[in-house]
Formats: C-alpha cells, sequence, structure tokens
C-alpha cells in the first residue's frame, strides 16, 4: 500500500476506523503517529546494532572511521551483545508475568487470595501428568501445590537439571540438540543473572558464545511463557470457541466503556466478573450497562475465556480515547504507551494503573492485590462509572467499523474439533491434511504493530496470500487484534480468502462439529490467544512432530512476525529458532550491522537447530518465503517417507 499524501504519511494504518479517527480529529492531539514522523530521521547506528552504550566511555558507534569500540569491542560483539540484553529484558518480561502467576496460586492456596479458584480442574490434570506428578490420593488443590512448586523451581533453582516446562514439552530429540549444545537452562532468574553477568563491560567478546547464551536466555522465556498458559487456564478456565466483535464500533454512547489493557489476567479477569455485578451502579448514573473491551494482549485473554469483544492492537491505543466515548482505560503490564495520558487529559478518559512495575505520572493508580482483588476492580470500575456520569450527553464521534471474531482455540479446543475427524488420533486429521497436499502447511501469526511499516498492512496481505494458498494458520497477540479489527478471523473471510483445500478443510471440520458450534461456523484463522499463548502454538508443534514420528525441524510449519516491535518478539523468535522452526520478521531487527551475526541468524542457525530466521519486510516477497519454506519441509517429509516405505525402515527423525 502506498503512503503517498502527507495525511497519509501521519495516518500509516489500514485500519479504516483508525483512519476515521485520524482523520477527523481537530483536537491537535499528539499520538504515535505523530510522534514517528517527529522522530524522523532515525539514528542509523542504533538501526543496525553497532552502538553500544554499556561502560560509560562511549557511547561508541562503529562507522568507517572507527572500525572499534574503546575497549577494542569489534562490531560483531556489540550487536551480539545487544542483542541478546534484548532477549533477555523479553524474558524477563514473560518471566515476570508468569511469576505473578505462580506467586498468585501460591497465596490461593495460603487462602489470602479468595478471588481465585481451580476454575479448570482437568486443565490441572493434564498438567500434572505432563510434568509426571502422581495425582494418587491427592485433593486439587494438594496437586496445584506441587505443579506450583514445581513452577517455582523453573524460576530458582541452582542445579543443573534441565527447566521442568521444558524438557516436558518437547520432542526428545529436540531436548537432546538443546543439552548437547549446551543451551537447556537450569533456572530463569540464574540465566538472567548469567546473561547480564556476560554482556558486562570487559566481559565476553565472541559472537558465538554469546549468541548461545541468547538462546538460552530464549528458552527461559518459553519456559516462563509456557508456565504463565498453563496456570492462567487453571486459575480461569481453558479457552473454548466464542464468538463476539471486534473494532471501535463496539463501543456504545450509553455505556460505561471500560478498556483493559496490557497482558496480565489476574486483574482483567476480576474486572470483568465484577463488572457484571454493578449493572445497578452503571443504570443508577444513567447508562445502560458497563461494557469491558479488550486492547492487546489483556484483551485476548478476556477475549478467549470471557467473549469480552476486541477494541483495538497495540499502535491504536490511544485513538478509541480520541471518540470521546471510553470511560477508563485500565493498564497492567507490558506494551503500555506512556502517551496515553496526554491523550486521555484531553477526551475525560480515566487511565487506572495498577502495578507496581509500571506506573504512568498523573494517572489514577490502584494498587493491585491478590487479596483484595474483588474490592480493586470495584474501584476501578467506580472510577468509570464516574468518568461516564462528567461525558453523560456530550457529544460523542465512534466510528461504525465493527467485525465479528470467533476465537478461543486452545490446543484442547483444536483436539476436540480435530477429534471429531479423527478420535483415535485427532491431530491426524491435519497431518493427513498435509500428507494428501490439502494443506501447506501450518504458519503462527504472532507478534506486535511497528509504525516502521504500515499498521495491519503486513499481517493482512501475509494472512490472505497464505490463505489463498491452503495454509492452515493459528494467531496471537496484536497478529490477532489486527485480524480481528480487519474481518479476517470470521467464517465469512474462509469463503472470501481461503484457497480450495483450505477451505475444505475447514467446511470438514464445520461438518463434523456442527453439533458444538451453536450454529457458528469455524474462521480463516484460529487465535490461541495471548504473547505467552505462542506457548500454546508450540505444543502444536510438538504434537505434530510426535503424530509423524520426526524431530520438529522437519514439521511443515513456520512463525511469522510481520510488525514485530519488542524485546518479547526478539526473545519468542529466538526460541521458535532454537526449537526448529523457520521464523519470519517483518521488520529487520538491529543486526545488520555484523555480517557474522546475520550470518548466524539467517544460514548458521539452520545448520545447528534446524530453525532459522527470516527477514522481509515486503509483505507479498514475505509470504512468498513462507511458502518456499513449507515446501520445503512437506518435500523433504515425503521424500523421507517414500525411501523409509522402499527400504522397509523406520521414519528418520532428524532434519
Amino acid at each position: 500500500m502506498a503512503i503517498t499524501s502527507e495525511q497519509d504519511k501521519k495516518v500509516r494504518t489500514a485500519d479504516k476506523a483508525a483512519i476515521s479517527v485520524l482523520n477527523h480529529d481537530s483536537s491537535g492531539v499528539e499520538t504515535a503517529f505523530d510522534r514517528y514522523l517527529k522522530m524522523q530521521p532515525q539514528c542509523n547506528f542504533g538501526r543496525t546494532g553497532v552502538c553500544c552504550r554499556i561502560c560509560l566511555q562511549g557511547p561508541c558507534r562503529i562507522s568507517k572511521k572507527a572500525d572499534k569500540g574503546i575497549c577494542g569491542a569489534h562490531a560483531y560483539t556489540i550487536v551480539a551483545r545487544n542483542l541478546i540484553r534484548a532477549i533477555t529484558a523479553g524474558a524477563s518480561a514473560h518471566g515476570d508475568h508468569g511469576r505473578h502467576i505462580v506467586h498468585t496460586v501460591m497465596e490461593m492456596l495460603k487462602e489470602k487470595a479468595p478471588a481465585y479458584s481451580i476454575e479448570d480442574p482437568q486443565k490441572l490434570y493434564r498438567v500434572a501428568d505432563r510434568l509426571g506428578i502422581a495425582r494418587e490420593g491427592k485433593n486439587d488443590r494438594e496437586l496445584l501445590a506441587e505443579v506450583a512448586a514445581l513452577a517455582l523451581e523453573d524460576f530458582i533453582k541452582d542445579s543443573t537439571d534441565p527447566c521442568r516446562w521444558l524438557e516436558s514439552t518437547v520432542v526428545e530429540e529436540r531436548m537432546q540438540k538443546l543439552e548437547e549444545c549446551n543451551i537447556s537452562p537450569r533456572s530463569i532468574h540464574t540465566t538472567i543473572a548469567e546473561t547480564m553477568a556476560q554482556t558486562h563491560m570487559g566481559m565476553d567478546a565472541d559472537p558465538v558464545n554469546l549468541i548461545f547464551q541468547g538462546l538460552k536466555m530464549a528458552l527461559c522465556d518459553y519456559v516462563g511463557m509456557h508456565i504463565a498458559t498453563d496456570l492462567s487456564d487453571i486459575l480461569f478456565g481453558t479457552p473454548k470457541p466464542v464468538t463476539t466483535e471486534a473494532n471501535f464500533g463496539i463501543m456504545e454512547e450509553d455505556t460505561v466503556n471500560i478498556a483493559l489493557h496490557g497482558h496480565n489476567p489476574l486483574l482483567s479477569e476480576m474486572i470483568v466478573r465484577v463488572a457484571r455485578q454493578m449493572s445497578a451502579e452503571a443504570e443508577a448514573a444513567g447508562a445502560r450497562a458497563i461494557k469491558c473491551m479488550g486492547i492487546c494482549c489483556t484483551g485476548n485473554e478476556v477475549l478467549m475465556r470471557q467473549g469480552v469483544p476486541v477494541l483495538t492492537n497495540f499502535l491504536s491505543q490511544e485513538l478509541p480515547m480520541m471518540t470521546g466515548a471510553l470511560d477508563a482505560m485500565v493498564v497492567d503490564v507490558q506494551c503500555i504507551m506512556p502517551g496515553i495520558k496526554a491523550v486521555s487529559e484531553c477526551f475525560n478518559t480515566r487511565i487506572v494503573t495498577t502495578m507496581p512495575n509500571a506506573k504512568i505520572p498523573g494517572a489514577y493508580h490502584v494498587a493491585f492485590a491478590e487479596e483484595e482483588a474483588e474490592a480493586k476492580a470495584r474501584e476501578i470500575i467506580g472510577l468509570a462509572i464516574d468518568a461516564f456520569k462528567e461525558r453523560k450527553g456530550k457529544v460523542v464521534s465512534i466510528p461504525q467499523i465493527k467485525h465479528k471474531v470467533t476465537a478461543g482455540f486452545s490446543m484442547e479446543a483444536l483436539d476436540d474439533l480435530l477429534g471429531a475427524v479423527s478420535p483415535d488420533q485427532p491431530f491426524k486429521a491435519l497431518t493427513d491434511a498435509i500428507d494428501s497436499g490439502q494443506l501447506r502447511g501450518v504458519v503462527l501469526l504472532a507478534g506486535c504493530n511497528n509504525l516502521r511499516v504500515l499498521q495491519d498492512h503486513s499481517h493482512n496481505e501475509i494472512i490472505r496470500e497464505l490463505a489463498r494458498n491452503d495454509v492452515f494458520m493459528v494467531i496471537t497477540g496484536c497478529a490477532a487484534g489486527s485480524a480481528a479489527k480487519m474481518g479476517l478471523m470470521n467464517d465469512e473471510a474462509v469463503e472470501k480468502y481461503a484457497g480450495e483445500g483450505l477451505k475444505a478443510f475447514i467446511h470438514k471440520l464445520n461438518e463434523a462439529n456442527k453439533d458444538k458450534l451453536e450454529g457458528n461456523k469455524l474462521p480463516l484463522l484460529f487465535h490461541m490467544g495471548s504473547c505467552v499463548d505462542n506457548s500454546r502454538a508450540y505444543d502444536l508443534v510438538t504434537v505434530l512432530a510426535r503424530q509423524w514420528g520426526i524431530d520438529s525441524p522437519k514439521v511443515p510449519f513456520v512463525a511469522s512476525a510481520p510488525e514485530a516491535m519488542s524485546e518479547k518478539a526478539v526473545s519468542i523468535g529466538s526460541w521458535f529458532v532454537a526449537l526448529g522452526i523457520p521464523t519470519h520478521v517483518g521488520v529487520v531487527p538491529e543486526v545488520t550491522g555484523s555480517s557474522l551475526v546475520n550470518g548466524i541468524a539467517l544460514q548458521i542457525a539452520e545448520d545447528v537447530y534446524g530453525g532459522y530466521f527470516i527477514w522481509e519486510e515486503d509483505p507479498v516477497k514475505a509470504a512468498q518465503k513462507i511458502l518456499k519454506a513449507l515446501n520445503e519441509r512437506t518435500w523433504k517429509l515425503k521424500l523421507h517417507r517414500q525411501m523409509a516405505e522402499k527400504y522397509d525402515t523406520a521414519l528418520s527423525k532428524s532434519y
């Protein structure tokens, strides 16, 4: 999509609702779209990763004039150190999320968090079985205590044993590879300390050694994410298919409109629950109801479990306030723009921070506490009702754009759907469709928004191209927010965009599950949840690998982050590569200042781990590269199967 006029340059989004707000706003309020333009041109030293700020002699910038830092560090050392520090920050963010969930579970078991309970005991049993915990003679709380204790060990233990959430969720061959390369972490917090020490001034200068440590750190990210996903399912329920709506049109003038933004479900689940109990207070204020809606990954959490509609994704988070209809934005952690506070002042929206490590100057702060979760939720909703009273009768401008969304496809939900076709081996329905050529393979769409590319455009172009080429797609995070608000996460999109093979496969699932779907049909993309729920997507890789009897680098699966933005995205992409998966990134990361480090990411990683990165900002070219990676794997899998049959031997597991 070409960007031509000055107005188009400011807008930089493919979302019609966002365009409507930006084009019609006359308040002069500054948004991320304005700040991006003011920042141009951005620093090329930083963009290529050759700016070092680790010690106080710098910053040092590698150029033709100065090919080494003051300490003598080469570009490859600087780029590698910067890269793995970014991975560490991403893993720390997800680890902090997971640790908070573990803490809440432990507080609940001590009777100190009465608002929480075991919502899904069946998920508890599955997790306990996977971890090798005996269930006989134990009640659910005793069993959960053992699960939580093992989770805590994966954060803090100092032994050389591998993380339980890693070794129990990948195929044996993959675990062997990680141990052979000495990148299997022993615990999250230990590895964070190791990595920060290793990248201190005067420490490791070997780029290969640094990259290997970065991959170990990335695997800690996977562990923290998986723990968060598993324990959230136990506390709040494992997602099942649910249908709602997305985009700005979900807001209504006569309701108290509350946006839930961030990543952690501990508070947002309580707000949704308590909002359903406070209708009388809202009606007394003159509102018809209280309406909760989601932004970013907190939005994904309450979407898939509670059917809460999607308001928008990361890059547009300031814009709902500019309609004049948003009464409160409640934030927890991660991906929260400080700029939301300045925008809120012009439109009477209450910004409410809730976590001690994510405050914004001038915002309301309601300190979240597990022991008072429902009371805190009630206090926050009260602030939103007060804001509604102040805006009642004032003019609002809500773009009437919204789309149907079907979401909530956990691994358990997929198992149920596919089991209607293949009861004994549910995922054989998917592997058979790939083996027969009906499907080209599986792709995960994930990641954020980034103003270096046109918001939502890359996500949606890649989705449409892969759909035309019969790719089964799962989706998480802000990629899911993009697809939802653009009308791609529903059954209508199947008829409009899917190739004949994909369409036939989804129709087959619809027919087999018609008694379960309550009149709804399956969508073009299968929503698996928030950023931490990329762990579910890798569980799909593991299940497919076990179904075929191979190591993960042979599975026809590719991950794609068309608009990657955060350090978390760097970390997620890195563990996908270490776990054997080609990973497309649609915004070239800060590694191109070293041909050595860039070469490790694009080529050498495949030789060692089977996974590798694909940098490509053009979405059409990116889709073709993703399809090429799938085709190579399906071809190799077919060839190896033919050779095994010809010579009457077992199928080769290696890649």
